[in-house]
Parts: C-alpha cells; sequence; structure tokens
C-alpha cells in the first residue's frame, strides 16, 4: 500500500472508529482503495495509527454498508459492481423512492416536507465546491430524507440498505459522472414534482431521475 494519498495517513486520537469509518470511506469511493483490493488488517492499523481492535470495528460496518465484501476465511476486499448490478441497485431505489414520492403527494399538507426537501437541496448547493465524500453524503441525504419524511420505516430501512452499494456505485462510474449525478437542478424537479401533489407526475420524475443515473453511471 505504498503511495497512500493523505486519507489513510494517520487520524486524531479523537472519535477513532468514526475516523477510521470516514477515511476509508473516501480512500474506497475515491479509488485510492481500488476494486477487489484485499485489505490487510496490519497495513492499514499501521497507516491509520490505530489498534486492530478499532479497525476491525470500522471494517464490520463498511461491511455492513456493502464497501467490503468477505471472501474465503473471511478475508475482506473492496467489493466490485459491474454494470448489471448497478442497473439493479438503480431499479429498486426508483421503486422505493417512486413509492416514497407518491406517499408525500398524498399527504393532506406537504408544507413542512417540501421545506425539509428543499433545505436539503440547499445543503447539495451548498456542498458543490466542498470534498466528494460531502457532495456524496449530502446527495445520499436528499434522497434519505425523501423517504424518511414518508414516515414509513420498512421504506427508510430498505432504502439505507442500499447505501453502500450506491456508494460503490460511484467507484465504478469514476468521479467526473457519478458527480453529474448529483445536479441541483434535477433534485429540484423532485420537490417542485411532490408540491404539485400529483402523485403521477411526481413518480414518472424520480423513475426518469434514477433511469438516468443509472445510465450516466454505466455508460
Amino acid at each position: 500500500m505504498a503511495g497512500a494519498t493523505a486519507p489513510l495517513l494517520g487520524l486524531e486520537k479523537k472519535s477513532l472508529r468514526e475516523q477510521a469509518l470516514s477515511a476509508l470511506r473516501t480512500a474506497i469511493t475515491s479509488g485510492e482503495l481500488e476494486p477487489g483490493r484485499h485489505l490487510v488488517e496490519t497495513e492499514l492499523s499501521d497507516m491509520l495509527q490505530i489498534s486492530r481492535g478499532t479497525l476491525r470495528e470500522a471494517l464490520r460496518q463498511l461491511e455492513q454498508e456493502g464497501l467490503l465484501s468477505a471472501g474465503p476465511r473471511g478475508r475482506l476486499s473492496v467489493r466490485h459492481l459491474d454494470g448489471k448490478e448497478i442497473r439493479d441497485i438503480f431499479a429498486v431505489r426508483a421503486a422505493l423512492e417512486s413509492l416514497a414520492v407518491r406517499t408525500l403527494c398524498e399527504l393532506p399538507d406537504r408544507a413542512s416536507v417540501i421545506t425539509s426537501l428543499r433545505s436539503a437541496v440547499d445543503a447539495m448547493a451548498a456542498a458543490a465546491e466542498a470534498s466528494l465524500e460531502e457532495r456524496i453524503e449530502s446527495d445520499l441525504e436528499f434522497h434519505r430524507t425523501l423517504c424518511r419524511l414518508t414516515g414509513n420505516e420498512t421504506l427508510l430501512h430498505s432504502w439505507e440498505s442500499l447505501e453502500g452499494s450506491i456508494r460503490m456505485s460511484i467507484m465504478f462510474a469514476g468521479i467526473e459522472r457519478a458527480v453529474k449525478n448529483m445536479s441541483v437542478d434535477r433534485h429540484h424537479d423532485i420537490v417542485a414534482a411532490i408540491e404539485t401533489g400529483n402523485a403521477t407526475l411526481a413518480r414518472t420524475t424520480v423513475l426518469e431521475h434514477m433511469d438516468v443515473a443509472a445510465a450516466n453511471l454505466v455508460a
């Protein structure tokens, strides 16, 4: 692992597990730790300057998120996605989020929902010049908020189970193509459709959003 860049070169002594998670996520989504790469605990713990116990906690979390996969004898490696898997992931996302927007359109009072969603889009705009990780998180937070506001915990849990796979799709596509999917205007379109209360329009807007996003990532 010679030549590692800043995310994997040491951590402060505060919240080590959280810092390790952030550093490893960044290394994976940026491609520093490339798909299929086997992870060696001794090397990673030395780079991050944390105990192997703390590292293992972070790695378990990343495996749960879908960023890592376990091979023979439990050996972890960076997960690899192909084009079909990405299209499948976005098809499921589309189904979940189209249900979310339909549910939101059926609310008798959508004012607070629209306010929350606009705030999430504003956060995306504010992160436009931030790090890739911050941009990814602001984009994911918009879609997470979309599901959370429905009050359907099963829907939210199902969506959150895809987060790691979504992050991996970004690494598969590369930063330039992934950033195209973070268009603030396209997310404003979703909010505007929900504001009309027209469930068919909102559902169509989300389905088109996901179709375009998936096509962009596997182009």
